[in-house]
């Protein structure tokens, strides 16, 4: 799978190496304890239902970009500083990326995690689980 910001028509892939967390103990865990995270990598939370949700940097030793989504469509886009981070925002998922791969990134645009095999023409080959 792979992170592809796409503003305006363009396309820009923000990782090929993406880890989803969607059980209770992944998701609880999400960045802890881990030393750093290589460029090119997403840690990607799945959700059923937009809802408010936060994202804390407890025992998370580097900084992240985190990015709400509903569905597609980016909602709220911050950089946590590490140890002391917290940020909240309504998403269906949220993305964790190391700091910097979401520059450029704005509420409003579209963010999509696709299969990396996908052409990612828009004919809707997107990988997109809800």
């Amino acid at each position: 799978m792979r992170v592809v910001h796409r503003p305006d028509g363009a396309r820009r892939v923000l990782a090929t190496d993406v880890e989803t967390a969607d059980g209770v103990v992944s998701r609880a865990r999400g960045l802890m304890f881990r030393r750093s995270i290589p460029d090119g990598y997403a840690l990607w939370f799945r959700f059923d239902r937009p809802a408010r949700r936060s994202l804390h940097m407890l025992f998370v030793p580097f900084a992240v970009d985190a990015v709400w989504l509903v569905g597609d469509e980016v909602t709220a886009v911050r950089r946590l500083p590490a140890w002391r981070g917290l940020g909240w925002g309504t998403a269906d998922a949220v993305l964790e990326l190391p700091a910097g791969a979401a520059d450029g990134v704005d509420p409003g645009d579209r963010v999509v995690v696709e299969d990396a095999d996908a052409s990612g023409d828009g004919d809707g080959s997107e990988a997109r689980r809800e």
